[in-house]
């Protein structure tokens, strides 16, 4: 079992070996997030739970204990990756080191079934058996997906759940927009991988002292101290959160990351008095403490990032569109075809509903498949909708740089280029006056790995969108995951939040939700395919320009729900 092809059902097989039965969703869930965010295998993850379940006296499995379960193997498998390393290094000298005298490299034993020169002959060659047709899979339809089971179950919902009918009128003359116009947005391919550490050095510095000013204004904040000069009075130091080694951030190892305007410094920092907390790395903060010695900073209070304004339009716009029809809205994330099977059978599916319930626009996010291809190619089957395409960071024949420009489409005809909208990665839309925040790129998974808290109260995902919208971007981990080809130069241009969107769509291998976040509805709808079996799409019923209520701001999100394909 691969760690891509890891599900809930294959874990709860793997549970019922030991005889023990799980009909928790929450704990399959939590049990297939620990796979994915230290990448094991499902069979190991049960038999790392059946090991220290036993060792504690056969605990019963909750996702409390799941939580005490992932932090004990965690320190454990650190040491042992330790140990790999050391064994790896060593192996790696001995290899360029003069071997001893008398040493063999090949045992010199007589095989059990000794094979002739001319029996060798007739195996088929290197060539053969890397031919396309040896490892091509077949494009037969996958029979797990056909036997799925829950189809069209809802199971993530938001506001109104008992009113709204979820079917659309197909208004192709709803409006559909990029916030900033094509002029201030990504719309061509550029050059890249050519990058100077400089320039990235700038566009960090310029980061924190962008962030760090609207801090100091909207907390009152008279001036920021050197972050590695000795003081006896409590002080408030800007910085950025960084590591103290190549290794996971955690509690003992958080240094702070001056600026350059104040010494650009890193100084230790100790958490101990902070009581609630969440850091990951690149996240800009202002920690207010004591510096006695300069070598350590005691931190005893947290200022963290403050949001951007809601887009807002003007009251002749409200007024004029004060009876307007509410915009049903369709999202779905690939992979759009099983992992043991090339059939396109969940794209057909998610066509098929299209057509049936007749959204007003539909946001389709690639991954893996050419699906701008495929669109392009049956355009005339997305009837009656707008269509918003937006590339991916797996995409197999798009740019593999972040931020991705759009695709291109030569090949569209005349009458269809006012329904397709060809958006970059990550993007900001205006549909009806709402403003959609979007991006394809698993960011939920990338800070998840990373980032600590103490915070009492919150769920991780809840804190990992807030961190989006305090730190104004759509990308503010740093440095990035392996995975992610990051150009500095256009991310300041085009990765920033320009403003803080009425919905945030972060589609991830995590668990699908809903949730209200400072104002902002964020969704993901998680994948429409999961592994070999069915996944989950968003849809959402927006009010257009809506119209504020005694001054103050109404959530345009009228309800949203994430589906069962």
């Amino acid at each position: 079992m691969s760690m891509a092809n890891v599900t809930s059902e294959k874990i709860k097989d793997e549970l019922e070996t030991f005889d023990i039965t799980c009909e928790d969703d929450a704990v399959l869930d939590k049990m297939m997030e620990q796979c994915l965010c230290h990448r094991i295998k499902g069979e190991d993850i049960v038999n790392e739970w059946v090991a220290f379940s036993t060792t504690k006296g056969l605990l019963k499995l909750t996702v409390n204990n799941l939580e005490t379960f992932e932090h004990e193997v965690s320190k454990s498998s650190k040491n042992v990756n330790r140990i790999k390393a050391e064994e790896e290094e060593e192996n790696l000298l001995d290899s360029y080191s003069t071997p001893a005298k008398g040493s063999q490299k090949r045992a010199l034993t007589t095989p059990e079934h000794p094979q002739s020169k001319r029996s060798a002959a007739r195996l088929p060659s290197p060539g053969l058996l890397l031919s396309p047709a040896s490892f091509s899979p077949c494009a037969t339809p996958s029979q797990k997906y056909s036997m799925r089971g829950a189809r069209g179950e809802v199971v993530a919902m938001f506001g109104d759940v008992q009113g709204p009918r979820w079917s659309g009128k197909g208004q192709t003359a709803v409006q559909v927009d990029l916030l900033e116009g094509r002029e201030d947005s990504l719309t061509s391919s550029y050059k890249y991988m050519f990058q100077r550490l400089r320039d990235v050095r700038d566009v960090l510095t310029e980061k924190i002292e962008v962030l760090g000013e609207e801090l100091r204004t909207h907390f009152n904040i008279e001036e920021f101290s050197p972050a590695s000069l000795p003081a006896q009075d409590t002080i408030s130091v800007l910085g950025q959160v960084c590591c103290d080694s190549n290794g996971k951030l955690n509690a003992q190892s958080v240094l702070l990351e001056a600026s350059q305007e104040h010494g650009a410094r890193q100084v230790p920092v100790d958490l101990s008095e902070l009581k609630d907390y969440s850091l990951f790395p690149g996240q800009v903060v202002v920690m207010e403490g004591m510096n006695t010695s300069g070598s350590r900073l005691v931190a005893s209070k947290l200022y963290e990032g403050v949001p951007l304004p809601f887009y807002s339009t003007s009251e002749l716009k409200q007024e004029m569109n004060e009876g307007s029809e509410p915009v049903m809205v369709m999202v779905a994330c690939g992979p759009y075809t099983p992992s043991d099977s090339l059939a396109y059978d969940p794209l057909i599916d998610l066509i098929n509903i299209i057509n049936k319930d007749r959204p007003d626009v539909c946001i389709l996010g690639a991954y893996l498949n050419p699906l701008h291809e495929l669109v392009c190619l049956q355009l005339q089957y997305f009837t009656g909708c707008k269509l918003v395409l937006i590339p991916s960071q797996r995409d197999v024949h798009h740019h593999y740089i972040y931020p991705q420009p759009p695709f291109t489409l030569p090949d569209l005809k005349k009458d269809d280029v006012q329904r397709v909208t060809l958006a970059p990665e990550p993007c900001t839309l205006l549909i009806g006056g709402v403003t959609l925040g979007l991006t394809s790129t698993d960011i939920l998974f990338h800070m998840g790995a990373e980032e600590i808290s103490s915070a009492t109260g919150s769920d991780r995902f809840s804190r990992i969108m807030k961190h989006m919208l305090t730190q104004r971007s759509f990308y503010p981990l740093y440095p990035p995951a392996e995975e992610v080809n990051m150009d500095y130069e256009r991310f300041q241009q085009y990765g920033l939040l320009p403003l803080t969107p009425d919905v945030l769509i972060a589609p991830s291998e995590l668990r699908y939700f809903i949730k209200d976040v400072i104002g902002c509805v964020c969704v993901n709808p998680g994948r429409l395919t999961k592994g070999q079996v069915g996944g989950t799409y968003g849809r959402l019923l927006l009010q257009q320009n809506p119209v504020q209520e005694e001054g103050k701001r109404v959530n345009p999100c009228l309800a949203a729900q994430v589906v069962k394909i």
